[in-house]
């Protein structure tokens, strides 16, 4: 009988770990804008603290032309940059985990998949319903 080590073992328990991972539940704007308070139920608030992917279009929050780690997730292109910001239940506040950045983009639509929460964020284009501790940002594709 071979007996296998230690590493053996660490690797055997990490890929149970990631298999029973459960996928993210896909999240679109017309469940977002049911939350009228984070006081009031909703089906919006059923998503607090559970992972999620919602696509939409990236408003940047830093000056760096080329990557970011934080941004506001929008329903449509162009959002808080020449019209009035959509209201707070339209807005995700997105902070990427320690070392990551995304590309910054305008125009492309986006998937955004992370842990998201219930809670008024305060932005430079307002109050925000929701943020999200983003794990990964993808262009979308339909």
């Amino acid at each position: 009988m071979r007996r296998f080590g230690p590493t053996f073992a660490v690797l055997l328990s990490t890929a149970t770990v990631l298999a029973a991972a459960p996928s993210p539940m896909a999240v679109g704007w017309s469940t977002l804008k049911t939350l009228t308070s984070v006081k009031t139920a909703s089906p919006a608030t059923a998503l607090n603290n559970k992972q999620v992917a919602i696509p939409g279009f990236m408003v940047p929050l830093e000056d760096d032309a080329d990557q970011v780690t934080e941004f506001l997730l929008v329903p449509f292109s162009g959002a808080c940059i020449h019209v009035p910001p959509p209201p707070p239940n339209q807005m995700v506040y997105i902070k990427l985990r320690p070392g990551q950045k995304a590309k910054m983009s305008f125009s492309e639509p986006i998937v955004v998949t992370g842990t998201l929460h219930v809670t008024t964020v305060q932005s430079p284009y307002g109050d925000v319903s929701f943020n999200m501790d983003g794990d990964s940002v993808k262009l979308y594709a339909q």
